[in-house]
């Protein structure tokens, strides 16, 4: 177990913090910090990266978003490209999406996602878990449940999981707890952190630590596959 304050060694030994669940105020209307904001707050806080995962949810977009595709595209990654900005040779920004549907409360992490991959599939609000968790998973994402635990959240068929948030930092201790006993009674292998960072005191809270650095989708998605990683649950 890993707090926000711990000091990592540099060299041989090195290991990485990155966040795996954050939000900016560019594109998720709940959210508090620009982009530019966000990643010089985890820079500081000694992080080695960030996965952009603003709110694909019916709260994101506009009233005529809802009947332009690429337009409420565009929105969704005005965040995320405004915190590219920042990427740095000692700090990776990727993509991520938290999708919401129409009409649930649950939310889902997925990973490995593209610019591209989200033009070319349908407007995803009215898809639902099964068909949505198929396309992404056919595309190689992983498919994950946030905050299973969290008040009015409905645990969704493992079958359509490929990994569930057992730490979230918005969550209390007994929602976490419970997420991580609910993984290991439905044997869901992929066990993830995230601080959910919406506004300053949220930065730094959660993620996971590695022993090598994370560049690419590619080398996020073998490190959740893989399980080397730690978990960092800096439970306020």
């Amino acid at each position: 177990m890993y707090n926000n304050k711990e000091i990592y060694n540099k060299g041989a030994n090195m290991e990485y913090k990155y966040e795996i669940h954050a939000h900016t105020k560019n594109t998720s209307r709940c959210g508090q910090l620009d982009a530019e904001e966000l990643i010089k707050k985890y820079k500081e806080a000694g992080y080695s990266g960030i996965v952009i995962t603003d709110h694909y949810s019916p709260m994101t977009f506009h009233i005529s978003e809802f009947f332009n595709k690429k337009k409420a595209i565009d929105h969704f990654l005005h965040g995320y490209k405004k915190a590219k900005e920042f990427e740095t040779e000692d700090f990776s920004v990727l993509l991520g999406v938290e999708l919401r549907f129409y009409a649930t409360v649950n939310d889902y992490l997925i990973y490995g996602v593209n610019e591209d991959m989200l033009y070319e599939l349908p407007f995803l609000l009215p898809l639902y878990i099964k068909k949505a968790s198929k396309l992404f998973r056919e595309r190689g994402c992983l498919f994950l449940q946030a905050h299973p635990f969290r008040q009015f959240i409905r645990r969704a068929n493992p079958k359509y999981l490929d990994g569930v948030e057992v730490f979230n930092a918005k969550s209390t201790k007994e929602e976490n707890d419970n997420s991580l006993k609910w993984a290991e009674e439905n044997n869901i292998k992929i066990r993830t952190s995230g601080s959910d960072c919406h506004r300053e005191t949220g930065v730094g809270l959660g993620g996971i630590v590695t022993k090598e650095p994370i560049k690419t989708n590619d080398d996020l998605l073998r490190i959740l596959k893989s399980g080397n990683y730690k978990l960092i649950r800096s439970q306020k």
